[in-house]
C-alpha cells in the first residue's frame, strides 16, 4: 500500500488546461474516486499519476517517493483500461501472468500467483479460454486479476465497467469493492457515473474543466454539495434548484413532499407545484413538474414513498414543502454555497405559496 500525492499538479493541451493545479492526498489503503463529466479532466489526472502523460507542473509522490517523471514500471501500480486492452491470441492464463513473465519470474513461481489471482475473483476455470470466448464480465475480471498479479502499491482504474450492461455494472461494483476492502490497496478509480462513485468511493473528487470542485465523503458531498455544480451532478435524481431574487434554493427531490405529508407548522417554504408527469418505481414515485422561479417557471422533482397514499395527477397542481434544515443557499453568481440567508430575504412571509 502507499499514500499518493499530487501537488499543484498541472496537465495543458495548448491552450487548454486539462487539470488546473491539483492537490490531493490519497491515503494508504483508501479508495478515491475521480468523479466527473466528459472533459473534466479526470483521466488526464490518472494517466499523469500512472506515469503515460507528463505533467505541465507540479508534484506527484507516491509512497513518499518523488515520480513526477519516472517511467510507468518504476512506480509500482497497475492500471485498469476501459477496454480491458487483453491480447486476444493469448488465453486468460498468459494474459494475466503477462505481466510477471516480463519481469522475468519463473514460470513455477508465475502460476502460483496466476492461480492466487484467479481464485480471487472466480476465474480459475477459464484460464484456458481467449478473450473472444468470455462475456463482458469475465473479461473485466480477467483485466483486474492481471492488475493484481503483481501486488501493486497502487491501482488505477479507468472507467472500467462502462462496457457492462446496468444489471452486471452492479455486480461488478460489488465485486472491486469486496476485493479492494480484502487486499488494502490504494485504489484511484475514474468515473462519469455518480452512482458508481456514491457507492463505491471512501472518498471523491468531483471534477469540473480541470478544476477540483469538491473532495469529501458521499455522504458530505450529497448533504454539503460546495456548489450548484456539485449539487445537480450527485444524486439521482440530483438536487432541485430554484432561483429566488436574493440566492438560489435548493432541496433534495426526498424534502420536498405534500404538505399532507410535512405539515404546514413544521415546514418553512412552500410552493404551488404543478405536476406534469408521474413515475412509479416500486418503493418510490417520481413527480416530475413545474414551480415559479424568480426567472419564470423551473423543472424540479419529487420523490415520494409509494407508502404515501395521495394520488396525484398530471396537469393539476397541489402544494408541497421543504423544511428548513433541508434547504441549502446558493450565490447567484459563483454558484458556490452561501450561508442561510433570513427566510424573510427570499420569501415575504414563511408559508407563502409561490404561485
Amino acid at each position: 500500500m502507499s499514500v499518493v500525492e499530487t501537488k499543484a499538479l498541472v496537465k495543458r493541451f495548448g491552450d487548454v488546461v486539462a487539470v488546473n493545479s491539483i492537490d490531493l492526498r490519497i491515503e494508504e489503503g483508501e479508495f478515491l474516486v475521480l468523479l466527473g463529466p466528459s472533459g473534466s479532466g479526470k483521466t488526464s489526472l490518472l494517466r499523469m499519476v500512472a506515469g503515460l502523460e507528463k505533467p505541465s507542473d507540479g508534484q506527484i509522490l507516491i509512497g513518499g517517493k518523488d515520480v513526477t517523471f519516472m517511467p510507468p514500471r518504476a512506480r509500482n501500480l497497475s492500471m485498469v483500461f476501459q477496454s480491458y486492452a487483453l491480447y486476444p491470441h493469448m488465453n486468460v492464463f498468459r494474459n494475466i501472468s503477462f505481466p510477471l513473465k516480463a519481469e522475468g519470474l519463473p514460470y513455477e513461481e508465475r502460476k502460483k500467483k496466476v492461480e492466487w489471482a484467479a481464485s480471487i475473483f472466480g476465474i480459475e476455470h477459464l484460464l484456458h479460454r481467449k478473450p473472444r470466448q468470455l462475456s463482458g464480465g469475465q473479461r473485466q475480471r480477467v483485466a483486474l486479476a492481471r492488475a493484481v498479479v503483481r501486488e501493486p502499491g497502487v491501482f488505477l482504474l479507468d472507467e472500467p465497467l462502462s462496457n457492462l450492461d446496468a444489471q452486471l455494472r452492479a455486480t461488478a461494483r460489488d465485486e472491486i469493492k469486496q476485493f479492494q476492502r480484502r487486499i488494502g490497496t490504494t485504489t484511484i478509480y475514474v468515473t462519469h457515473d455518480q452512482v458508481e462513485a456514491m457507492g463505491m468511493g471512501d472518498r471523491i473528487a468531483v471534477m469540473h474543466l480541470g478544476n477540483m470542485h469538491q473532495l469529501g465523503t458521499p455522504q458530505e458531498l450529497y448533504r454539503e454539495p460546495a456548489d450548484t455544480f456539485v449539487a445537480t451532478f450527485l444524486g439521482s435524481p440530483p438536487m432541485n434548484l430554484v432561483k429566488k431574487d436574493s440566492c438560489i434554493i435548493g432541496f433534495h427531490p426526498e424534502h420536498f413532499l405534500p404538505e399532507d405529508v410535512l405539515h404546514p407548522e413544521t415546514a418553512t417554504f412552500s410552493f404551488a407545484f404543478e405536476v406534469t408527469r408521474v413515475e412509479y418505481l416500486g418503493a418510490d414515485r417520481f413527480l416530475y413538474g413545474m414551480v415559479q422561479g424568480a426567472e419564470g417557471p423551473t423543472r424540479i422533482i419529487s420523490k415520494v414513498p409509494s407508502l404515501v397514499t395521495l394520488n396525484f395527477e398530471a396537469g393539476r397542481k397541489y402544494t408541497f414543502v421543504v423544511q428548513e434544515s433541508d434547504l441549502k443557499y446558493f450565490d447567484h453568481a459563483s454558484g458556490k454555497r452561501i450561508p442561510p440567508l433570513p427566510f424573510t430575504t427570499v420569501e415575504p412571509t414563511a408559508q407563502a405559496v409561490v404561485s
